[in-house]
């Protein structure tokens, strides 16, 4: 999780007036208000139009290797998961103040936040303006001991799970990080301060709450907020830098911010349905992609199931609506580790067998209709439809609760390139072909922004535009002649030899 710097700020974060910290007695909201009026920083600010929220403070940005649990020898039989043909979110974070058990509440928090990262996990606290600091390759449970969070003493902590694909695997980028230089410790805190940070576009969820004690809590969603028994009060504003100290707590903009770009896909698979992400229902918005699914393609069946976990509550919408049972015709496997052992007689489609397996019962000479969240390469979906059919399903009809993804994310979120994605290279007629499904169905753009009424152009839906708000590096070319190809879009008009931004192939002929 990049962080920004704000050490070089530390002189100016007493100006704003600051907001008492709440006691058991009293309640402090801090409405929208709040930031009407924002404190500037009086220093220049290099913050780049990122998508991270941050709860560190900072001198350096992280290193850029990755986990990974590939195996590269080729006489392993061992299978790995972390190919689960789905975007991945890369982190989540956890931020408590003033409460004395701030590393057990921070590593429950983290539990809670489990999903949105399972590569590694690390915890930060301060006592006397001493840092200390627990991280580790792995689950939080994994990580973490009753021996471990005693070393961790103080009223302050922050913790980080993180998810990643690529590289190494390096316990040094297990996040929250602590570094030494001339003025001191740099790490979660610095002088008895916590300070979270959301970027400028709002791409990635954060939220603020309070524990009766008066303890101020940050976290990715609100359902690490309701573990640990805290009420939400409201989200971090993008471009908002929230400090919080000894006398309150200080509300800064870091930036002017434009308008939001908050990433949908938080409602459609990254966030827990009990979560509230963005003012909304994670629960209510997939129960109502269901409904627009059952809606917009209906299809004769007899029973709906899902691709558990994040197809259930979509697939419960599509089956209210469709006045059709809905049934468990897939158990999830919850005990299969990151790798397995494969015997030397291959068996087809080990890798999903593994994790899921089909009801007989429910599947057998019935027609049926299959929800899940998303479709990114297509060889998950081809081999769920052959484990349905070989269990006996007459027809199989796969209904998708998100438009095609035919672009990569750029702003916290693991995706393939765009030439790996299916929706970018077929049409729906030809990856249902490709994945031998009997009909397949995505939920229409359209219908999905009408959903969102009048939020809908605060939420960023370039994996299925492939239009972007914040033009991603990866998309620009150091101009070599007067057209050059990116690889990816096809050719690019260079303009004085600056950086320049893709043109479709055809358009580029035409003006040509």
């Amino acid at each position: 999780m990049a962080a920004t710097n704000l050490s070089s700020f530390s002189s100016s974060l007493s100006k704003p007036t600051p907001l008492p910290l709440n006691s058991p007695q009293t309640h402090v909201s801090l409405p929208s208000k709040t930031l009407q009026k924002p404190s500037f920083f009086s220093h220049k600010a290099s913050f780049s139009h990122t998508h991270k929220t941050s709860l560190t403070v900072s001198s350096k940005n992280p290193i850029s290797e990755f986990f990974t649990t590939n195996n590269t020898n080729p006489d392993d039989h061992s299978v790995s998961f972390d190919d689960d043909d789905k975007p991945r979110e890369e982190c989540g974070v956890v931020g408590i103040y003033g409460d004395p058990e701030a590393s057990r509440l921070c590593y429950l928090a983290l539990h809670a936040l489990q999903h949105r990262g399972q590569e590694g996990a690390g915890i930060v606290t301060v006592q006397n303006n001493v840092l200390q600091s627990v991280t580790g390759v792995g689950l939080v449970s994994e990580v973490f001991s009753e021996s471990k969070l005693d070393q961790l003493p103080g009223d302050l902590s922050i913790g980080h799970v993180r998810y990643s694909t690529a590289g190494a695997s390096m316990l040094k980028n297990v996040q929250p990080f602590v570094a030494g230089y001339r003025f001191g410790s740099v790490g979660v805190a610095h002088n008895d301060k916590l300070v979270a940070v959301r970027d400028p576009f709002g791409f990635r969820p954060l939220v603020m709450g309070r524990r009766s004690n008066g303890a101020v809590v940050f976290a990715s969603e609100t359902c690490a907020l309701d573990l640990i028994e805290a009420t939400y009060e409201r989200e971090v504003y993008p471009g908002e830098v929230v400090v919080v100290d000894k006398t309150g707590i200080h509300s800064l903009c870091l930036m002017p911010h434009p308008q939001p770009k908050q990433c949908i896909f938080e409602h459609i698979y990254f966030a827990l349905p009990n979560s509230v992400i963005f003012g909304r229902s994670v629960y209510e918005s997939r129960r109502r992609f269901g409904e627009i699914l059952a809606t917009e393609a209906p299809v004769d069946c007899d029973v709906v199931i899902a691709v558990p976990d994040s197809g259930v509550v979509a697939a419960l919408g599509y089956a209210a609506k469709a006045g059709v049972p809905f049934q468990q015709g897939l158990i999830r496997s919850h005990y299969v580790g990151r790798t397995f052992i494969e015997p030397s007689q291959k068996i087809r489609d080990f890798g999903v067998k593994l994790k899921l397996s089909p009801v007989r019962a429910v599947l057998e000479g019935k027609r049926v209709v299959v929800v899940d969240d998303s479709i990114v390469r297509g060889t998950t979906s081809s081999k769920i439809v052959r484990l349905i059919k070989e269990a006996g399903a007459k027809e199989v009809h796969m209904r998708i609760a998100s438009p095609p993804i035919i672009g990569s994310c750029y702003y916290g979120v693991d995706t393939p390139s765009s030439e790996e994605l299916i929706s970018n290279r077929m049409s729906t007629e030809e990856i249902r072909d490709f994945i031998g499904s009997d009909s397949l169905a995505f939920l229409p753009i359209g219908s999905l922004q009408k959903l969102l009424a009048e939020d809908a152009p605060n939420y960023c839906y370039a994996c299925f535009s492939g239009k972007y708000p914040v033009e991603p590096r990866e998309l620009k070319v150091k101009r070599v002649g007067d057209f050059v190809d990116d690889g990816i879009n096809g050719s690019l008009e260079s303009i004085d030899g600056g950086w320049v931004q893709a043109k479709p192939k055809s358009e580029l002929e035409n003006e040509m």
